[in-house]
């Protein structure tokens, strides 16, 4: 698709801010008007449409996409994006741990178990570390605290967790990268704890390194929509 606009900029638009092409307001693709709730994400998604040359690039109008999902699809229905995230805190990658004998335990205990133990003071819950890889559920109770964290969360946030949470495969790390102070990058890392020891042991792939580094982006991009979600001007 060619370029179709001169300028791109952003604009007061009811209940929150708008991009703008050429002074028209954006829409999603389900043909909503894309507005948002702070001027901070709308100067940054106009930033997108203004960084498209001549020949328009889908795949760089990521906080776009994120936008549009989280008007079209989390906010008509909250509980369906909640149902969606849950099954990341049941099988949440963090409290998978090798057997206790092999030296990745210890890297995984050093890397993942103060993440876990802050989730588990701030949610106030208690989650099961297994060793292995057969399945073993949650606690009901903190199944239950994971679901009212969740219900807390608006439609920009739960955007943004799907992104987090899918690529960490962890809800505890895609939580902990809605917090504006954190490092997304090392969130990110730890969450791929497993990949980077394989890749210590057995060297590393430059088609895998490309897909890591890809799935990288995303995961701060949406750490950092969320963020702007929130940000008030000023």
């Amino acid at each position: 698709m060619k370029r179709f606009w001169k300028q791109a900029g952003m604009q007061p638009a009811r209940d929150g801010w708008q991009a703008a092409l050429d002074g028209r307001g954006v829409r999603t693709v389900a043909g909503a008007p894309q507005i948002v709730p702070t001027q901070a994400l709308a100067e940054a998604l106009a930033a997108e449409w203004e960084a498209q040359g001549q020949e328009v690039d889908p795949g760089r109008f990521v906080l776009r996409d994120l936008a549009d999902y989280a008007i079209d699809v989390v906010a008509p229905d909250h509980a369906a994006a909640i149902d969606a995230l849950l099954p990341y805190g049941d099988t949440d990658t963090l409290l998978y741990r090798a057997d206790p004998d092999e030296p990745l335990y210890r890297r995984q205990q050093a890397e993942w178990e103060p993440l876990v133990t802050a989730a588990e003071a701030r949610l106030g819950a208690s989650f099961t570390r297994v060793s292995g890889v057969l399945h073993r559920a949650q606690p009901e109770a903190t199944a239950a605290r994971l679901r009212t964290e969740l219900e807390t969360l608006g439609a920009f946030d739960l955007a943004a967790l799907r992104t987090l949470a899918g690529i960490a495969a962890s809800l505890i790390a895609g939580l902990a990268a809605l917090d504006p102070q954190a490092d997304t990058g090392a969130l990110f890392d730890a969450a791929h704890l497993e990949e980077t020891w394989q890749a210590e042991l057995w060297g590393q792939d430059a088609e895998a390194e490309a897909a890591r580094a890809a799935r990288r982006a995303a995961f701060v991009a949406a750490a950092r929509f969320a963020a702007l979600a929130r940000r008030a001007a000023g």
